[in-house]
């Protein structure tokens, strides 16, 4: 099922949207903390976002930036201001589309249909961990941290994947030599150490000293 995050401040316009799309059958969300909506939005890992130009803290614009840099995910503006000057803002920001307030329900589902339709033709296919900082974006293998892009090999991809998705929790060796046996490489206990260590470098270096901690005798832990 799609999921679909809108970013509005107004809390009357945002209720009467997601009620409207979970009528379509949608798995709707409403951005909270709009000094923080990167961090929302990657734990939320949508895969359409419908995002008001005015917001407080940052405008809309801001945050289209910030998603851009880890996700694809198709961008629909919403806009009591629908010039020239701020649909080809929109669109040059990383936007896919814009629609100007008020706007009629039925054309926003369409809007979004389209959007959606255009993007995953074979179905849903967004795939992001977060933690803190850091935002991995599993379906290329790249790593957003502070505004720095990384991009990792496929194990170390494979290495961070599992200890994302295992936040708080500590992984073993074993268990991450078995993740990256499925990519159908050798792998030992010197090929693991030297990957983790090279990961290390590339985590510090973006920012995120001591991400991922070493648990003498059980494995490695990433704190949530």
């Amino acid at each position: 099922m799609y999921r679909i995050f809108i970013v509005e401040d107004d809390a009357a316009i945002a209720g009467v949207i997601r009620r409207h799309l979970e009528g379509w059958g949608y798995t709707v969300r409403c951005a909270e903390r709009f000094d923080d909506v990167l961090s929302e939005f990657a734990a939320f890992d949508p895969h359409l976002v419908l995002l008001d130009v005015s917001l407080p803290f940052f405008n809309g614009y801001h945050w289209c930036q910030e998603i851009r840099r880890v996700s694809k995910a198709p961008i629909l503006f919403l806009t009591s201001a629908s010039d020239n000057v701020n649909v080809v803002m929109a669109m040059q920001l990383g936007g896919d589309d814009l629609l100007a307030k008020p706007f009629d329900l039925q054309v926003l589902s369409a809007k979004v249909q389209a959007l959606l339709r255009r993007a995953y033709d074979f179905g849903p296919s967004s795939h992001l961990l977060s933690c803190g900082a850091a935002v991995l974006n599993v379906s290329d293998g790249t790593l957003d941290a502070h505004g720095q892009r990384v991009e990792l090999t496929r194990n170390e991809c494979r290495i961070l994947q599992l200890l994302l998705e295992h936040k708080g929790e500590i992984v073993s060796r074993d268990a991450l030599m078995t993740r990256l046996w499925e990519s159908d490489s050798f792998v030992d206990e010197n090929t693991l150490t030297v990957n983790i260590a090279r990961l290390r470098r590339k985590l510090e270096a973006a920012g995120l000293p001591d991400f991922i901690r070493t648990r003498k005798g059980a494995g490695y832990l990433v704190e949530g």
